[in-house]
């Protein structure tokens, strides 16, 4: 803290250190929102299904070809602390529920150039807030009023419901496989969990853990349309010895997470032997060891042994005389998988074996070579809640591509399993809310009715770059879409009275840029994504407009 020039008070005073770069009031704001126009930029040419493809190189040489808003922004560099709290969001909506990270920047950079005028004509950016939560609030109700139960077990609405998350993906070529693989995936490891006595029915609770039980394995080669989801597992390794059997129909499985193989100690230990022959029965005791663990397995009669530890030479000897498969060295994580689809239970003595923890749902165990790798299959399992979903394909990117729109379909699925609601797509509920807005906006008196009609404008530009995206005329078909849905307004009103309101369902087919009637074309997203969208979209719009002094301090760094 320096004070230059005359004595303190009269003239400036550093506070800050010299080298520091401070932005304040509107100049702070107006960078804020440019900052966020700039990231909803990159994102805004890969929303829809005419979406396209960009491709980004790491620090490493490697690339990333990808249209998944989350990943294009985890993987760029960048500098501005407003377009990095951006790209949080388009995280945290992927964690949340796993799709929409492409609208969600693209609506809050929207919201956020919608307030720009305001803050230059000097509205207060609390008052602006207050107007954009109050529009939040509205926006939210008209949702819920749009909003249509599915039944989770009706396959064809599950299938029209992903197929608008995988639309707009790069393996849309092959939608009916994937389509049928995230389903499948999904509704193979959801099961529910019984609510207590006397809850309602609706909150009996879905468990879809879909990180931990749907694996995917991603084999290089084959075709796209090879890929399947087993009913059931399979895992990258081989028998432990040449000799044991590499099909068994009916398996008895047996999983235990203790090593077959003398014990080692802790630590280093040295055993003086003054006897030769106490060196014979140290090597005949570990032997016996070995012998009595394997028979106590054998007793069960198990048809394969997975271990997470080693198997020594002479277990694999006692195993395969007893014509036993054994695995050994298996993941903890794939292990959990296997217990679930056999109904297998993991041991952790030898000792303690009973025969309800031998696992016998599996129907088919079989070694297959796929390329050069050896894979164990558990397939044929009677309702397992766990399963390994394959994909194939030319190169390691594609793969890669594929595993990632999979992961936002089976994301999809998990939400509508959670909350069996959907909105109509492409842009038809946000033309809704953002027609909805306007008419709750003429009733607003003050100055927040302009905040409050702008988060309706910024509604508008979901259809707006879908329509810009698959270039047809943008102003007509957005122009015309409104009209719908203030027509469709104003005939409920006829109808119903002022409180009445209209499922209006026209919204834009990103292919071809016509109007078409959502119900019909059967393109429906669901419920929980699209609310978390609008509600992470203004809120962030709100904190970054609350930002007012950006303090960028240089520190010096130890090299």
């Amino acid at each position: 803290m320096a004070s230059q020039g005359p004595p303190p008070g009269m003239g400036p005073i550093m506070v800050l250190n010299s080298k520091t770069q401070r932005s304040q009031g509107r100049q702070a704001q107006l960078g804020n929102i440019n900052a966020a126009r700039a990231v909803a930029d990159i994102i805004r040419s890969t929303l829809g299904p005419r979406s396209m493809l960009k491709m980004l190189l790491d620090p490493m040489g490697g690339i990333v070809i990808t249209n998944d808003g989350n990943c294009i922004l985890r993987e760029v560099d960048v500098s501005h602390p407003t377009a990095k709290s951006m790209i949080e969001l388009s995280r945290a909506q992927d964690e949340e529920v796993g799709d929409g990270t492409t609208s969600v920047i693209i609506l809050a950079g929207e919201m956020l150039i919608n307030a720009e005028p305001f803050v230059r004509t000097n509205i207060h950016p609390t008052v602006i807030v207050r107007g954009y939560n109050y529009a939040l609030q509205e926006a939210l109700e008209i949702c819920e009023k749009l909003a249509l139960v599915v039944d989770v077990n009706d396959i064809d609405k599950m299938k029209s419901l992903v197929q608008s998350c995988i639309g707009t993906k790069f393996s849309s070529r092959w939608n009916d496989t994937m389509i049928d693989m995230a389903l499948k995936a999904v509704l193979t490891v959801s099961r529910a969990i019984p609510m207590p006595v006397g809850s309602d029915s609706y909150s009996q609770k879905m468990e879809v853990d879909i990180k931990r039980y749907a694996k995917v394995e991603k084999i290089p080669g084959g075709e796209i349309s090879d890929c399947t989801v087993l009913s059931g597992v399979m895992f990258n390794k081989d028998v432990t010895h040449s000799k044991m059997r590499r099909r068994i129909e009916n398996p008895r499985i047996l999983l235990l997470d203790s090593p077959l193989e003398y014990k080692k100690g802790e630590s280093q230990t040295n055993v003086e032997i003054t006897d030769e022959e106490d060196w014979n029965t140290l090597l005949k005791m570990e032997e016996e060891y070995v012998e009595n663990m394997c028979m106590e397995i054998i007793a069960f009669k198990p048809d394969i042994v997975i271990t997470e530890k080693g198997v020594s030479d002479l277990a694999q000897h006692y195993f395969a005389k007893a014509n036993i498969t054994a695995f050994r060295r298996l993941r903890k994580t794939d292990n959990n998988r296997v217990a679930r689809a056999t109904g297998a239970t993991i041991v952790s003595r030898t000792d303690e074996i009973r025969e309800e923890d031998i696992g016998t749902g599996c129907g088919l165990f079989e070694m297959r070579k796929i390329g050069e790798e050896y894979f164990a299959f558990f397939e044929e399992c009677k309702d397992p809640k766990a399963c390994t979903i394959i994909l194939r394909g030319g190169s390691k990117d594609v793969l890669n591509e594929i595993e990632r729109n999979l992961s936002d379909a089976m994301q999809v699925v998990r939400n509508v399993v959670f909350d069996p609601r959907l909105l109509p797509g492409g842009g038809a509920t946000e033309m809704a809310v953002s027609v909805g807005l306007r008419k709750a906006g003429l009733k607003l008196e003050g100055i927040q009715q302009g905040p409050f009609l702008a988060v309706g404008e910024a509604m508008e530009v979901i259809p707006r770059t879908l329509s810009q995206n698959c270039g047809v005329s943008v102003i007509r078909t957005v122009t015309q879409l409104r009209a719908k849905h203030a027509a469709a307004y104003e005939e409920a009103e006829k109808t119903g009275g002022e409180d009445a309101f209209p499922k209006c369902n026209w919204g834009i087919d990103g292919t071809t840029g016509k109007l078409v009637d959502m119900e019909e074309f059967g393109i429906w997203e669901p419920f929980s994504v699209k609310i978390q969208t609008i509600k992470t979209a203004v809120e962030s719009a709100c904190m970054i407009l609350r930002i007012d002094d950006i303090v960028s301090g240089s520190k010096k760094r130890g090299h």
